[in-house]
Order: C-alpha cells, then sequence, then structure tokens
C-alpha cells in the first residue's frame, strides 16, 4: 500500500497556492471557508464587506479548480445566490453538482424559518473519477430482510444527513469556533479520491479533513491561517507545522 503523507502550512490559502506551490496538484480539495458571519477566530477578521467576501469566493473558488480534479465547497447558505452566480461563470468542462447537508438541531429563529441546511456544491472536472462503490450504505430493503436488496447496498443521493458538531458532541474541539462533521467529509473525500490519493485542506480548523485523510489512508496537504490552530493540531497529531513565509 502506498504510503500516505501529511503535511500542515501556516500560511494564507490563495498566498500559498500562487506563491508556493506552482504546478502542484491533488485529487480532492476539501473547502470550507470562514462564512463572514462574525464568527470569532483566533486571527482571521470573519467580518468583511459583502462585496470583499464575493470577491473572495470567487478568488478561492477559481484557484482551487486549477489546482484538483474535484473541489468540494461547503458554505453558509447565505451566500447560495453568490456561488451560483460564480459556478455559471465557471469555464466549460466544469461539472457543478449542488449537494446539501441537512440537519436536525439547526440554529433555532422566533422570527422566520431556521436554517437547518448548508450548501455542499461539487466543481468537478469532467474526466475526474468517482467511486460509487466506495460510499454505499445499506439500504432499507437490506434492513428489512428483503431478498430483492442489492447486497452491495445503495449509493447514497446529494443530501447528506450528518448532524453539526455542536458543543457535546465527541468529535468537538472547543478551542475553534465552527467544525465540520467527520462523517460528512469521509463520504465526500471516498467519492472523489482514489486510494491513495491527496486530499487538499485550504481552511484546515481544527484538523478535520487530515483526521479523516489519516484514518482512511490518503494523503494530506492542510493550510490554516492561524499560527494558534496550527500549534493545536500539531500537539493532536504530532505532525509538525511550517511557515513557508519564514517562521517555524
Amino acid at each position: 500500500m502506498k504510503q500516505t503523507t501529511h503535511t500542515l502550512i501556516n500560511d494564507d490559502c490563495l498566498h500559498f497556492l500562487h506563491a508556493r506551490s506552482t504546478g502542484q496538484r491533488w485529487d480532492t480539495i476539501f473547502a470550507d471557508p470562514p462564512d463572514n458571519i462574525g464568527a470569532k477566530y483566533a486571527q482571521y477578521n470573519d467580518r468583511i464587506s459583502e462585496s470583499e467576501y464575493r470577491n473572495l469566493l470567487w478568488r478561492w473558488i477559481d484557484s482551487f479548480i486549477f489546482r484538483a480534479g474535484t473541489v468540494w465547497l461547503s458554505f453558509n447558505a447565505r451566500w447560495s445566490v453568490a456561488v451560483g452566480v460564480i459556478a455559471e461563470s465557471l469555464r466549460s468542462g466544469i461539472e457543478v453538482k449542488p449537494c446539501v447537508q441537512t440537519f436536525t438541531f439547526g440554529q433555532h429563529n422566533h422570527h422566520d424559518l431556521g436554517n437547518n441546511h448548508r450548501p455542499l456544491w461539487r466543481f468537478r472536472h469532467k474526466d475526474a473519477p468517482l467511486l460509487p462503490d466506495a460510499i454505499r450504505v445499506p439500504s432499507w430493503r437490506q434492513k428489512n430482510g428483503d431478498k430483492r436488496a442489492d447486497p452491495r447496498g445503495r449509493v447514497p443521493g446529494d443530501v447528506f444527513d450528518f448532524p453539526r458538531v455542536v458543543g457535546n458532541s465527541k468529535q468537538r474541539r472547543k478551542w475553534h469556533p465552527t467544525q465540520l462533521n467527520e462523517g460528512l467529509v469521509e463520504r465526500c473525500l471516498r467519492l472523489t479520491t482514489p486510494p491513495g490519493g491527496s486530499v487538499l485542506d485550504p481552511f484546515a480548523g481544527t484538523g478535520t479533513t487530515l483526521r479523516v485523510c489519516k484514518r482512511i489512508g490518503l494523503s494530506s496537504t492542510s493550510i490554516e491561517l492561524d499560527r494558534e490552530y496550527c500549534e493545536r493540531i500539531t500537539r493532536e497529531h504530532g505532525t509538525q507545522w511550517h511557515d513557508p513565509r519564514g517562521g517555524s
């Protein structure tokens, strides 16, 4: 089996991709950028103007699709229209599949419908692999003893039913304001990354993608702007981080 490697980099992802990794490509990019809702990160300012943030979304997506066969983008639902406009502007040859993460315990709202979903869009070059057999789950027929059931299970749909990682979750790292469910990330990576393949996480956060990659045998590159979070990830995994701009 191919030996996997795991790299942690303290840098801004756009700076790294444009200045430090010319020509480097990954099989899959899984991106969960800041939502611009005022989350209290250690270093990053999560409250910029809407026009600045839309421009960042465009730059992120445009940079990512040139560096991987498939890009997964998890983002706040308030930016759905903006991401749709960006998707419409992409060059031909990029397949866009809007998926969604749903959760029962969303943010409560007394004034309107609460938000119980998070968009999860897939941007894929048409020649990039899809591995549906890698994500099959038991079907209703299998669970109920129906002899017509496909023994392999079924390929799940584009609605990802994974709960939010809230304060009492076993997955939760309380030193960071946001975190995605590892099961959701794993399903995405298994579908679009060949065995022993490579993954880039441009917003490492708590190191969720790194944890998943180590568990399922994929190589990973994680980029994180905040030095404090890099140090936390290193303590958990023993994965040394470095700053290509001249830091540790």
